[in-house]
């Protein structure tokens, strides 16, 4: 996998059609897109926006083989892991690492990092509606209406779409960043970011035959 696919763009129109979803308008959706990924699920080179997270590897390889396993061994001595997040710093491109780590292996080493439009985390591919971390990132490569699926998908599997219609930023983002989410201010950042957009005119949008066969869809 060279993670390279269509890399097609979302259309204005998927931002309240996926606020529709779960009772809320687009400036709360391009709030939590910014915060995520400024806005855009792709890198420069067509590849979704990826964040592997070296002491989510090092979980995942405890919870596989075990804390003395050659493979955790391995992961250490080349960086690809570590017990605490925080421990280095990360890198301006995390594929080369997610690369190495595959090599190790490959289906902790996708779940071990954050993917796409709504950086889901590939351990959580299942409350975003796939069966494995390796088939959502396959379907991440072509669209970014796929990325906003999967994150309207995991907000009501998290249970977050109650935080978000209440605009309760800090519950969001807990449920959302983890438990650390002050450290980035992440909080903060939400809802400065849903202010900045309340005052920009919203993308016309009416609610359709499309948009029910979209949401039964999603439901099923």
């Amino acid at each position: 996998m060279n993670f390279v696919g269509r890399a097609k763009r979302i259309d204005d129109v998927d931002l309240p059609r996926a606020g529709s979803l779960i009772g809320v308008g687009e400036d709360e959706i391009h709030a939590v897109l910014d915060v995520e990924t400024r806005g855009g699920g792709f890198d420069r080179r067509g590849r979704p926006k990826m964040l592997f997270e070296p002491h989510i590897f090092w979980r995942e390889l405890v919870a596989k083989y075990g804390e003395g396993s050659p493979e955790l061994r391995d992961a250490v001595r080349q960086g690809l892991a570590y017990k605490r997040w925080g421990a280095e710093r990360y890198p301006r491109d995390s594929y080369p690492r997610l690369i190495e780590a595959t090599k190790i292996d490959r289906d902790a080493a996708l779940r071990s990092a954050s993917w796409g439009l709504g950086q889901i985390m590939g351990f959580n591919a299942s409350l975003a509606g796939y069966d494995s971390a390796a088939a959502m990132v396959a379907d991440f490569l072509d669209d970014e209406d796929r990325h906003l699926t999967a994150m309207v998908r995991f907000i009501i599997s998290a249970g977050l779409d109650d935080e978000l219609r209440r605009h309760d930023w800090a519950g969001f983002a807990r449920g959302y960043n983890g438990a650390g989410y002050r450290r980035n201010r992440y909080d903060e950042k939400l809802a400065e970011r849903f202010a900045w957009w309340q005052g920009k005119p919203d993308t016309p949008f009416q609610i359709d035959r499309r948009v029910v066969d979209h949401n039964e869809a999603l439901a099923a």
